[in-house]
């Protein structure tokens, strides 16, 4: 029976959007971890499909280790397939880790140009098998915080490049739709600041070939809730690398809010209060606001992704069935948990409200009120790794999940 492997190190919010995608479509899958693979897993009982979500490469890679990023090329060499999303597709190029694809990560010297969400129009390369014949230069992607390929050479094909944003794209918290037509290139002659997205023609989904395997990297969210066109694509990459055969229809739209909660669990009940209170208090104070029922938007510089990673992580933990590992872990780390949440909270609410008085009270002034950067440090760390006191409860979570 086939059946994926979805790496679970280090994927956190992506690692539930691909399980949640694999799940509605019935798909068998398992979460695996970096040790795993690392003593044999691959080998053993190599998947159909490696899935490796979004998230932080280098952490991905680290958890690996040498041994592990030996397995995974070992596995694509004799003849597996390797789907990488965003942070999936960084650990498979060449300063990733794996070394798969030849290609590079590109720079950012205006990192404006990292901060891009939502959905774009995108190119696809037509007369590719990997490619869906139904798809158009209409069809619209969603891409969230992505990186960008730097092309080297080699035998990659670009199997879609993007082209003009979508109706719900953003750059940092700047809707683009609200902006009148000429905005942004008034900006740019006023004020020297390019907001434009500056993609257009960059590859966005590439493929080719390792071993006798083959790897599909791309910048491009296939597994978002309720995104047809790439729904459509996820579930024709399932068919052409793993003859794993999907319904063609869009997966559902993610209500964080509307999940059912099949465990009586007072840690994570609680966890879960605290963090949808949190989220008023974001939204109250001008800070944050919901962009769907699952995600989170937050003005720039603010640790809004943090803070949905964690409350996407508490309520699908909540939802999903009990088992008996999970029971026995959390029986010893849940008041732990429930702890580090409480202080948590409660420095997250101080935090945000001193946010809000630092853009009121001084607005003219650069520096905003002392201690505010050290005060986010404790509790977020230091992105991209992240840590902090969000480090511990994240990976408190990460265990829990994958033991249910």
């Amino acid at each position: 029976m086939s059946i994926i492997y979805i790496y679970w190190d280090e994927s956190h919010f992506w690692g539930l959007m691909a399980r949640r995608a694999l799940l509605s479509w019935g798909v068998r899958h398992r979460l695996v971890r970096g040790n795993e693979i690392a003593h044999g897993l691959l080998a053993d009982n190599p998947p159909d499909i490696l899935l490796v979500p979004g998230g932080w490469a280098r952490g991905k890679a680290e958890r690996l280790g040498g041994s592990g990023l030996e397995a995974v090329r070992d596995y694509v060499r004799q003849g597996g397939s390797y789907l990488g999303f965003c942070g999936g597709a960084g650990l498979a190029l060449q300063d990733g880790g794996l070394g798969l694809c030849p290609w590079h990560r590109r720079g950012f010297t205006d990192r404006m140009q990292h901060f891009l969400s939502g959905h774009v129009r995108v190119q696809p390369r037509e007369h590719n098998a990997l490619t869906p014949g139904d798809m158009t230069d209409q069809s619209l992607l969603p891409v969230w915080w992505p990186s960008r390929f730097e092309p080297e050479g080699g035998d990659v094909q670009v199997l879609a490049s993007y082209l003009e944003p979508g109706p719900d794209f953003w750059v940092a918290d700047l809707a683009l739709r609200s902006l009148p037509k000429g905005t942004l290139g008034d900006w740019e002659a006023l004020y020297g600041m390019r907001i434009r997205p500056a993609f257009q023609g960059q590859p966005c989904v590439v493929t080719g070939p390792f071993g006798q395997g083959r790897y599909v990297l791309s910048y491009a969210h296939l597994e978002t809730p309720a995104s047809p066109n790439a729904n459509h694509w996820l579930g024709h990459l399932l068919a052409c690398l793993g003859n794993i055969h999907v319904p063609d229809v869009p997966l559902p739209a993610w209500d964080l809010s509307a999940l059912p909660v099949h465990r009586e669990d007072e840690f994570l009940l609680e966890a879960r209060e605290r963090l949808f209170q949190l989220v008023r208090t974001g939204v109250d104070n001008l800070l944050l606001f919901w962009r769907t029922p699952w995600l989170l938007g937050w003005r720039r510089g603010l640790p809004g992704a943090a803070l949905n990673s964690l409350l996407c992580m508490v309520c699908e933990a909540l939802a999903a069935p009990e088992s008996e590992a999970a029971r026995a872990y959390w029986r010893e780390q849940g008041p732990r948990f429930a702890r580090r949440m409480a202080l948590f909270a409660e420095g997250v609410t101080g935090y945000l409200l001193a946010e809000r008085l630092s853009m009121t009270a001084f607005s003219c002034n650069q520096d905003g009120l002392p201690g505010l950067r050290e005060q986010r440090q404790a509790l977020f760390g230091h992105p991209p790794a992240g840590g902090g006191m969000h480090g511990q409860l994240v990976h408190a979570l990460e265990e829990l999940v994958w033991r249910l």
